[in-house]
């Protein structure tokens, strides 16, 4: 599913739990990471996450199913995207701008995400 109808959807959702599990929901349809793919551990993260990279496309996984969610968010946020055009982009200011109910230990998680992109 591309961002810009993930952004919608959950744009469309008033209700910030059911905007949650629709965050975890996402986080089902991350892609496996491909064998021989370089992984780097997210540190900052109140889960463990890994972003992989295979050629020029990323991958992302974690271990609880909101965190995942937030990962697949970024991965449909970067898909298609040269290093430079992710390189520029605000993924935290962007994510922010979904309202989601998120803690303060996912957020530090999300900017960790966001300096791993920045400094590709």
């Amino acid at each position: 599913m591309e961002y810009s109808e993930i952004k919608q959807i959950l744009q469309s959702i008033t209700d910030p739990v059911e905007k949650l599990e629709m965050v975890m929901d996402f986080g089902k349809s991350l892609s496996p990471v491909p064998a021989g793919a370089k992984c780097t551990e997210i540190l900052g993260c109140s889960s463990y996450v890994e972003i992989c990279r295979h050629g020029d496309k990323f991958y992302g996984r974690a271990d609880s199913k909101l965190v995942a969610g937030i990962v697949a968010l970024i991965m449909a946020m970067i898909d298609g995207k040269t290093i430079a055009e992710i390189k520029s982009m605000d993924i935290a200011q962007e994510i922010s701008e979904l309202n989601i109910n998120l803690g303060i230990a996912r957020l530090g998680g999300i900017n960790s995400m966001a300096s791993f992109f920045k400094n590709l």
